[in-house]
């Protein structure tokens, strides 16, 4: 069989709408040629989705594919260029590390990036190597379909191949490759690289591509570039509101790390927070606590302010008149990360009624529970179960007085307990990707090559909403210790 046919056996259907961008916004890139890959783990029901065939992708030329050791048939690799600020410092970056390899066409129609994720240097790789170790690519495979069966928009991952070679990094690591797959790998930066390096007509050729490609319909505003300035705050503020609701921390908010789909994307040294505190940090590289949980809403803010700074000249020729625009829309962030936060604090407390009274009874569990030292999670599990003993809270004067303010609020509701409950069981998830079963199931598949306890997680995240027995192993909060969990980017 030729290679041209396997690559259509296998369901490939690439486009490469990218590459009709000005030349400045990439350049053409081939992933390195791996020798010895192995494919070590793949997500079956992505690749159905996709329109791709698993028992393909995962013979021996379907594996040279997820490694990057041959290109399938209509694929045009390249390396997007964007800049940055990262930790608030601007700079020129670019895909250091990875390689699109095209945007697969789906059965229904939906275009959908490709990217190699670990593949090699490529003219952005800045004197680096380009390589990733396998740890941090099984990490970010962990962290994305967990984030997907929360719910939570998302980059996902089709595999993770290990490469069979060394990767030095403070020690000596094996390899790993990434098949990423994502709405698009448009970011707040490749905004940022058009409005630093690029004309004006490369910033209204990629507004324009992003328009197209994300949000159809600007032709019938008015002002299509205010248009994707408001939706793009819209989709990011929706997003940082379901972040704060599932306790997750990215750990690297810069505006190379925030797309304009309004997609998680970047799973570097994130994390799930145990333990409720606002100023909860996991990240090694932030010793400020610069994108600590609770500081995420205002990154997030700061990051579409430089967003709309790059429009500025697309939104009115005018430039008090563009300021005041895009100030304008900015301020509706807020707006809109509010209504989605206490909507969905609402439901994981069962609450149906609105009343003006239950922002108070949110922020007074919060509050409790900050005191209190409680597992942020494993509260509103425990209540959704309808065991509020199982908080740890009870017998506190001030959770006893919360807990009957609050179920005074539900026996005030239309619905019945039952239906709270069951409203709750939606909200909140059994269980999280807690940190420190992630850290034992790389740990089990990178020093010893097993990857059963890494399956048995993934498969107890699929559906974290299930409540199933088999979940409640996976709910155990980490051993008491001294030292903080801390994670690290992996490059």
């Amino acid at each position: 069989m030729t290679n041209v046919n396997h690559t259509r056996t296998a369901g490939w259907n690439l486009a490469n709408s990218y590459s009709g961008l000005p030349e400045l916004f990439f350049t053409k890139a081939k992933p390195a040629q791996v020798d010895d890959a192995q494919l070590v783990v793949f997500n079956s029901l992505l690749a159905e989705t996709l329109g791709l065939k698993g028992e393909e992708l995962q013979s021996d030329e379907g594996i040279d594919w997820l490694a990057g050791s041959k290109i399938p048939e209509g694929a045009e690799p390249l390396a997007q260029a964007y800049a940055g600020h990262q930790f608030g410092h601007f700079t020129m970056l670019g895909d250091g590390r990875a390689v699109l390899i095209g945007e697969q066409i789906t059965p229904q129609g939906k275009r959908l990036d490709i990217q190699l994720k670990g593949s090699g240097r490529t003219p952005f790789s800045r004197g680096g190597d380009g390589l990733a170790p396998l740890g941090p690519m099984l990490r970010e495979y962990i962290i994305s379909e967990a984030m997907h069966g929360l719910g939570i928009p998302t980059s996902r991952s089709l595999a993770v191949t290990a490469t069979g070679e060394t990767v030095i990094r403070e020690s000596e690591q094996p390899g790993g490759v990434l098949t990423r797959v994502a709405s698009s790998h448009l970011r707040v930066g490749t905004f940022q690289y058009a409005a630093n390096w690029g004309s004006k007509e490369d910033l209204q050729l990629l507004a324009d591509y992003a328009l197209n490609r994300h949000f159809p319909g600007s032709e019938n505003t008015g002002s299509p570039y205010l248009f994707l300035l408001r939706q793009v705050i819209d989709h990011q503020a929706e997003l940082i509101a379901q972040w704060q609701l599932a306790g997750f921390i990215h750990g690297v908010m810069n505006t190379d790390n925030m797309t304009i789909s309004g997609e998680t994307i970047d799973y570097g040294p994130c994390a799930f927070m145990d333990i409720y505190d606002p100023k909860t940090v996991f990240s090694s590289i932030d010793v400020q606590g610069r994108y600590a949980y609770g500081h995420q809403p205002g990154i997030a803010v700061w990051n579409l302010a430089r967003f709309a700074e790059t429009l500025l000249p697309l939104l009115h020729d005018d430039e008090d008149q563009a300021v005041q625009l895009a100030e304008e829309a900015l301020s509706n962030f807020a707006e809109v990360y509010h209504r989605n936060w206490v909507a969905g604090m609402r439901a994981k407390l069962g609450i149906f009624m609105e009343e003006e009274q239950d922002e108070p009874l949110i922020e007074n569990l919060l509050e409790i529970m900050e005191k209190q030292k409680a597992d942020y999670t494993n509260t509103f599990r425990a209540l959704t179960r309808d065991r509020p003993q199982d908080t740890g809270m009870t017998g506190t004067v001030t959770f006893d007085q919360w807990l009957k303010q609050w179920q005074a609020k539900l026996e005030r509701q239309e619905e019945s307990k039952e239906q709270s409950l069951q409203l709750m069981h939606t909200a909140n998830p059994a269980i999280i990707p807690r940190n420190h079963r992630v850290e034992e199931a790389l740990e089990a598949a990178v020093e010893k090559g097993d990857y059963s306890v890494m399956e048995k997680l993934l498969g107890a995240l699929k559906d974290p909403y299930a409540y199933t027995a088999e979940q409640d192993e996976f709910a155990e909060p980490p051993e008491p210790t001294e030292q903080p969990y801390r994670t690290f980017c992996g490059t």
